[in-house]
């Protein structure tokens, strides 16, 4: 196709003399991300092609974790201070960090069993068992298991801090507060309680749900709050679940690489519920409910 007179030709270089590029800048872009020691942080244990993918698809996870944390906790902090706008944008923004997380395994599956089996061996006894970024959030959103601190103890500050959120009330104990201010009757089981021990689920509890969902209108808050957190759990199960047949479709039924058994210790997972009385409400809601 011949060229029009005045139009570029196809592949020339983007002119940039009418632009006003900062050419000299105290701080570049790399500077300001670190991409220095972001981008030396991969240091695969072998020659195998397919290590590089495993350690990048593991950092990125872990660097999204980091981001979960920062907004669920900042939610939990506004909920207990009354301020629940501010905890929707950030418990929305937790649910698309958890679909990008759910569309990383995707990437992992193109390793197939092989190509894991080459490089396998040099991840010793690591697993992403061990990582407490994870356990910090689950036990933020209420699985309180103390037991899973003592795989950390080795790490002081990292034990320390897992015992610190272990101790505090999660994501869903706040919430039950915020159910109490507002006039539901709770029991004092509930609203105050040992916060290391894992939530117990409570009929007083389902009924203030279920009132809440019987009149939107009036509850318009506390309505959006639930399908918050729900929109939370739901996407938690999507990760657990991808991430439980990517492990079944690389190892099969062989244990993990931390002394679990693999895909049978990820499979008792599935049944955990962070927020119970939000998902039986769901059966014991009449119909026509607005």
């Amino acid at each position: 196709m011949a060229r029009h007179e005045g139009e570029p030709a196809r592949g020339a270089t983007v002119d940039l003399t009418q632009e006003a590029v900062h050419w000299d800048q105290p701080m570049s872009y790399g500077e300001y991300l670190q991409l220095g020691p972001l981008l030396s942080a991969q240091q695969p244990g072998t020659e195998e092609h397919d290590e590089m993918l495993f350690i990048v698809i593991h950092q990125v996870s872990e660097l999204w974790l980091k981001q979960c944390l920062h907004e669920a906790h900042a939610a939990a902090a506004h909920i207990a201070a009354d301020r629940l706008r501010p905890a929707f944008k950030m418990l929305s923004r937790v649910a698309r960090i958890q679909a990008q997380m759910i569309n990383a395994w995707e990437v992992l599956v193109t390793m197939t069993p092989a190509d894991y089996a080459r490089f396998r061996d040099s991840l010793g006894q690591s697993s992403g068992f061990q990582s407490f970024q994870y356990r910090e959030l689950e036990f933020l959103l209420g699985n309180k298991n103390p037991a899973m601190v003592e795989v950390h103890r080795r790490h002081p500050t990292h034990y320390q801090r897992l015992s610190e959120v272990l101790r505090a009330p999660s994501l869903y104990d706040v919430s039950l507060q915020l159910l109490a201010r507002r006039g539901f009757e709770l029991p004092e089981s509930v609203v105050e309680r040992d916060w290391s021990e894992p939530y117990r689920p409570c009929a007083e509890v389902e009924q203030a749900w279920a009132a809440i969902y019987r009149d939107v209108e009036h509850h318009w808050e506390l309505y959006e709050l639930a399908e918050k957190l729900v929109d939370t759990e739901y996407h938690f199960h999507q990760w657990r679940f991808s991430h439980l047949k990517t492990v079944e479709r690389i190892i099969g039924q062989k244990p993990g690489n931390g002394g679990t058994g693999g895909v049978s210790f990820l499979a008792k997972a599935l049944d955990l519920q962070f927020f119970p009385e939000l998902w039986s409400v769901r059966t014991t809601l009449e119909e026509g409910t607005s």
